[in-house]
């Protein structure tokens, strides 16, 4: 993808843990109330500038309690976008029914059409949702498409509740699931490989699920080529992209899907209950109505999700939490993730039993990492692992589970975080992996 390319770019010249270690920023001081000034530099220059991402760091309240490298759960707030949802909670709270009716509408236009600016879509072709999750769930379990005999796929890398999902959908259509390993390890050209050979053993498929960013590796698939290869074959493609926004460069353009569930709490940095639904719009027919909803007309997306009354402080937040990215921008945000990424990776390249699962291939790889132990797959190898770091060791990482080769450790390393929390982690797995 295009815009894959420019984190490749970046990314390709970023060191991995040469030079000394910059002492950490203060974690127990209050976050600094001074506005963010965009790095000037090149994308290299900005991703070892630890002057600059200690000021970004520094608009985050970190708790001592650990050292947090599973930042893809959710996005913590920043402070500029933290003060501003509690501005709203109290706006909300004491205006009641009189601001919600009157003002919030337009406040929830205005949040609609800036994340569309963001992704690059219509403010047409999104309905806000409370999480990738719901998101997904509508356009899957609401595409009217697959007939018996039909065929929908899905990989191992998928999110489990998609692949749920999927299997309700083929359920209530008498429709058969087919399912594929994604290669490990994994590469551009053994990823297509896959997908075609999937694809062309199974010529009745009518719906591809892809996850751009899975959140097992953190591996990035070529989504956009991919697309290609089901459309040629009359396959109609949802992208998770759960993890994508606002972690590396992309746009709706960039995948080529007509049908996208995302996130605005992970990457993007609003509060916890803020997600979105695509639908490109020539393509809103393949989406029935939710739940028989009539309080919107059939060609209109906001007939195709029904949450109820929505968190309204939350989506009034997300303006700033777009604002707040775009002062760092995501291309710089891109390219410091990776470096912190790249810097704990190749500090145990070459340890003998840290087996890493995310390729060095820059346009497959953003901030997420798994990797197991000594070639140890089971579950309960790596919630040990996890557990060893955090109890041991001081940090966070979490186990994930349903790839074909077995569990992992995933590392997620943030804006908060720095070159000194990577190399924490390396020293603690070159430990680890000398125990056997």
């Amino acid at each position: 993808m295009k815009s894959a390319a420019i984190l490749g770019a970046a990314a390709a010249v970023v060191p991995s843990a040469a030079g000394a270690t910059p002492p950490p920023h203060d974690r127990s001081a209050p976050p600094s109330s001074a506005p963010l000034t965009p790095h000037p530099g090149a994308l290299y220059d900005v991703a070892r500038d630890e002057a600059y991402w200690m000021q970004v760091a520094a608009k985050y309240r970190i708790t001592p309690r650990t050292t947090n490298l599973e930042a893809g759960f959710f996005g913590m707030m920043a402070q500029p976008v933290l003060e501003a949802y509690h501005r709203h909670i109290d706006r909300v709270n004491s205006e009641s029914s009189y601001f919600a009716r009157r003002e919030y509408p337009a406040m929830f236009r205005t949040a609609r059409e800036r994340v569309a600016a963001f992704v690059g879509a219509k403010p047409t072709e999104l309905a806000f949702s409370r999480n990738a999750t719901e998101a997904l769930q509508a356009l899957i379990g609401q595409y009217n498409r697959v007939q018996p005999g039909d065929t929908v796929m899905y990989a191992d890398l998928d999110y489990n509740a998609m692949q749920w999902a999927m299997n309700a959908l083929a359920a209530r259509c008498q429709a058969k699931v087919v399912t594929l390993n994604i290669p490990e390890p994994a590469s551009h050209d053994n990823i297509l490989a896959a997908y075609t050979t999937a694809l062309d053993a199974n010529p009745r498929t009518k719906l591809l699920l892809l996850t751009h960013c899975n959140n097992k590796t953190g591996l990035l698939l070529p989504v956009g080529d991919i697309t290609k290869l089901a459309k040629a074959r009359g396959v109609d493609v949802i992208v998770d992209a759960a993890h994508s926004f606002g972690q590396v460069p992309l746009t709706m353009a960039d995948m080529g899907a007509d049908f996208v569930g995302l996130n605005l709490h992970k990457w993007i940095g609003a509060p916890v209950g803020a997600g979105a639904l695509y639908i490109r719009e020539d393509r809103l027919s393949a989406i029935d109505r939710a739940h028989a909803d009539e309080s919107a007309p059939l060609d209109r997306i906001e007939s195709r999700i029904h949450t109820g009354t929505t968190h309204f402080a939350t989506v009034m937040t997300i303006p700033e939490a777009i604002d707040f990215q775009l002062s760092i921008g995501i291309p710089q945000k891109a390219a410091r993730l990776r470096y912190l990424r790249d810097r704990w990776v190749h500090a145990v390249a070459d340890v003998k039993g840290v087996n890493v699962l995310t390729p060095e291939d820059a346009t497959l790889t953003g901030a997420i990492t798994g990797f197991r132990m000594h070639q140890r797959g089971s579950g309960d190898a790596n919630r040990a692992l996890a557990a060893t770091l955090h109890d041991e060791f001081g940090i966070f990482t979490f186990q994930r589970t349903g790839l074909a080769n077995g569990d992992c450790v995933r590392v997620t390393p943030t804006l908060y975080n720095t070159p000194a929390d990577a190399d924490k982690l390396a020293a603690a797995l070159r430990t680890i992996a000398a125990r056997g």
